[in-house]
């Protein structure tokens, strides 16, 4: 678990202008991961967050109203550093040719579960609330879109195909990874190596097929 949020300040409501308060706001978040994965998403209240950060409730409800935006702007901070991830994996596909590439990217999204204790904690819970949801299908999108140019940097040509191929490989990988983590914290390895080996033959099974 870490107290480090990346936030997306033009997103919230009331934006905090002063570092106080914009650290009193980051201060209140990490109570929120806390709570949520030390007692579970039911507990994330508004009077039980702002008991645990040692701040008034009046004082919360400044940036975060109710429980949704609580929930919403702890979701956001974690799609973001999934993508931000693969980001800096995309930086690294146009300056080498990887060996593994399967392995590679599927290794680096199971340290990023084992990491990320109130990513877990959160989308293994029933609190997802609607805009939630709606920001993880975005997320889906970019993800794929940045999974197809890395294929194309690692010298997988483009075909119409390409398209379907990197959101059906990043919908397979990202439903194993949650099985494969529902019950273990550090991910069940049997069902993490079954998954490479599912999204290597579809990756062999596109290059044999396709038609440039």
């Amino acid at each position: 678990m870490t107290d480090a949020f990346d936030l997306d300040w033009e997103g919230l409501r009331r934006v905090p202008q002063q570092t106080r308060s914009r650290e009193r706001l980051l201060q209140v978040l990490a109570a929120a991961e806390r709570i949520l994965v030390n007692e579970g998403a039911p507990m994330l209240t508004t009077t039980r967050v702002a008991q645990e950060a040692g701040v008034s409730v009046a004082s919360l409800y400044q940036y975060l109203p109710d429980r949704d935006a609580i929930i919403e702007t702890l979701a956001d901070t974690y799609l973001r550093r999934l993508e931000n991830r693969m980001r800096k994996l995309l930086r690294s596909a146009g300056q080498r040719t990887w060996s593994d590439p399967v392995g590679i990217l599927f290794d680096a999204f199971v340290d990023a579960y084992r990491a990320e204790d109130g990513f877990r904690a959160l989308w293994f819970s029933r609190s997802l609330t609607d805009a939630t949801q709606a920001a993880d299908r975005e997320h889906k999108r970019r993800m794929a879109q940045m999974l197809r140019e890395i294929l194309m940097q690692q010298g997988i040509a483009e075909t119409p195909r390409l398209d379907v191929v990197a959101r059906s490989a990043h919908l397979v990988a990202d439903t194993m990874l949650q099985e494969a983590f529902r019950a273990d914290p550090e991910g069940d390895d049997a069902l993490i190596e079954e998954a490479k080996t599912i999204l290597r033959g579809y990756l062999r099974e596109y290059l044999a097929t396709a038609e440039f």
